[in-house]
Parts: structure tokens; C-alpha cells; sequence
């Protein structure tokens, strides 16, 4: 039976924005009960005076929590863990495993999104006849050397940080999903990498969430 917080959570944004996944599958994680309002794209609202006045950058996902509102994916994912994460796995307390869940979600903000949007856009949001391969698989080649320091991490273990599924799992996956789901290009072999994905792509929330067709 899902946690129903007081106030209620309530989620905006479209349910095939990359950002919002991350949250929908942070809350299945923790059993929490939500309302999400499509929003976003070709549902609008981000770019109206009451959403703006909620979050100013226009993007989805915003969390309303009561009175309380926060945008950045990310930052609601801390918020979700430290407001009903009991057992403290997605986000644990010990200050060298937090910072090593720190470093990867920044470093998915930094580093891997910029990398990674031009070949998703190119690929999954551009019509085939307008496609240029070379160029989409010259973009392919460089997200594989990211996705290689992701395989070496995994080498010897079954999560990124710690002993248990965390935060950094539940991002990185959302990418990975991008990643082995795109046709039309080569990838390097990275067994470390298949291997953690083929056991979080197990997970309910993943599931539910996440694996649905590529928009």
C-alpha cells in the first residue's frame, strides 16, 4: 500500500521527459502516492504565468509539496529520499558513499546530458530522411567513451556507490535506457554496463516508469 504523504505530492510534467521519469520511479521506489499533471511540450502549461511563478526556468519536472515548491530534477529526488526514504538506501547518510552519489548526479548534469540530448533528438526526434548518420554515430562514439567510465565503475559490483540501489543507479539507468534503446547506431561492448542494466531494468519502477517506449 503506497505512503500517502500530508500535504499530497503533486508532479508536473510529461511522463516521456527524461527528468520526470527520474522522479516517477524515485517515488515508486519509496511507495509514495502522487497526482501528476501532464505538462510540457504538446501539453503546455510550463510556459504560462502560474507555472512560471512556480518555476521560473519553464522546464518540467516541478514538485508541489503543500506550500512548498521545488524544481531541478535532482534536487526533488534529495527531497524524495530525505523527506521518506526511512531506511536512508537511495541516499545514504555515510558522508563518502553521499558524495559518491553526489559526484555522479552531478556529473550526469555536467556531463552526460549534453553528450547524450544531440544523439536522442537526432535519432528518436528526427524524421529518418533527415537524419545525418555520420555525424549521429561521430555523437555515438563520444557518449560510448562516457558510457565506458560507467562499465569500468561497475566492474566488481552490482551498483555505482555503496552496497545497495541508490540515487545514482536510479539516474544513470533513466540514460542508460536512452542508450541501449536508440537504433541506428554501433555501441562498444561494455559487459559491466549490460550486466547492471539488465538487473535495474527489473525493477517495478523501471518497469513502470522508464521502459516504456522511446518518445
Amino acid at each position: 500500500m503506497s505512503l500517502s504523504p500530508t500535504p499530497p505530492l503533486v508532479l508536473w510534467g510529461r511522463a516521456n521527459s527524461v527528468n520526470v521519469q527520474k522522479v516517477l520511479w524515485c517515488c515508486h521506489e519509496l511507495d509514495l502516492a502522487f497526482e501528476r499533471i501532464d505538462a510540457g511540450m504538446q501539453y503546455g502549461h510550463n510556459t504560462g504565468s502560474d507555472y512560471l511563478r512556480m518555476n521560473p526556468n519553464g522546464r518540467v519536472p516541478t514538485l508541489q509539496h503543500g506550500e512548498f515548491t521545488l524544481w531541478e530534477s535532482n534536487a526533488i529526488l534529495r527531497y524524495l529520499a530525505l523527506s521518506f526514504d526511512t531506511d536512508q538506501t537511495l541516499y545514504p547518510a555515510a558522508p563518502k558513499v553521499r558524495a559518491g552519489i553526489e559526484r555522479w548526479l552531478d556529473w550526469v548534469l555536467s556531463t552526460l546530458q549534453p553528450a547524450e540530448r544531440p544523439l536522442f533528438w537526432g535519432l528518436v526526434r528526427t524524421a529518418p530522411a533527415q537524419r545525418d548518420m555520420a555525424a549521429l554515430q561521430r555523437a555515438a562514439d563520444e557518449n560510448g567513451k562516457l558510457w565506458e567510465m560507467i562499465d569500468t565503475q561497475l566492474a566488481g559490483r552490482n551498483h555505482l556507490e555503496g552496497d545497495a540501489f541508490s540515487l545514482a543507479d536510479l539516474v544513470i539507468g533513466c540514460y542508460a535506457r536512452r542508450w541501449f534503446g536508440v537504433e541506428g547506431i554501433e555501441r562498444p561492448v561494455l559487459p559491466h554496463l549490460r550486466r547492471w542494466y539488465d538487473a535495474i531494468a527489473q525493477r517495478p519502477g523501471f518497469v513502470a516508469w522508464v521502459s516504456p517506449p522511446l518518445t
